[in-house]
């Protein structure tokens, strides 16, 4: 809630990383999206690096790799060119558009897990935002569609796009990041 008088610092300060591109965990190669979580930990898809790390709040000397991180690859130990990632706070598992591998992976936060589980495969997803009943809303670029999925569900329900490419109201051309609002 961004108060309607706020005003924005002139000059922004560098929360992750800062130290040029490369693979160490203190710099990012291609970061895409992001995500801010509760306690100010902030989640980047680390594209380049084939990756997903994290900054906690306070700490802006290096990040800690939490997914993938071993190399482009389609194992479930593996990320191909990430895209976007957010924080399933029920769970407390990151949710991550693998675009380079057509799926969308979950891992678990809790645990020393080293690998994903597939929550939808065939899919160019793009970007993902999750609304406050837990549905999960991902972009397929190549569909050019938004589509809407009960956690378990593999088919989902279109809610945007879906009607082709040219420039009509109900279309939509390689659909990226999305927000999704209250109800």
């Amino acid at each position: 809630n961004i108060p309607d008088n706020a005003k924005w610092a002139q000059n922004g300060v560098t929360v992750a990383g800062g130290n040029g591109g490369g693979s160490a965990t203190n710099q990012l190669w291609f970061p895409h999206g992001l995500f801010v979580d509760n306690d100010q930990t902030v989640v980047i898809a680390d594209n380049g690096n084939h990756r997903i790390i994290q900054w906690k709040n306070g700490d802006t000397t290096n990040g800690q790799v939490v997914a993938g991180g071993t190399g482009a690859g389609n194992g479930l130990h593996q990320l191909r060119y990430p895209t976007d990632v957010l924080i399933d706070k029920e769970t407390d598992s990151l949710i991550i558009c693998d675009y380079g591998n057509r799926r969308v992976v979950r891992w678990s936060r809790r645990s020393s897990t080293t690998q994903g589980e597939i929550l939808i495969d065939n899919i160019d997803c793009y970007g993902l935002a999750m609304d406050e009943q837990r549905y999960l809303y991902v972009s397929d670029a190549g569909r050019n569609e938004v589509r809407r999925y009960q956690l378990g569900e593999k088919n989902g329900t279109l809610v945007a796009g879906g009607n082709g490419v040219i420039s009509e109201l109900n279309q939509l051309n390689e659909p990226t990041y999305l927000f999704v609002d209250r109800q």
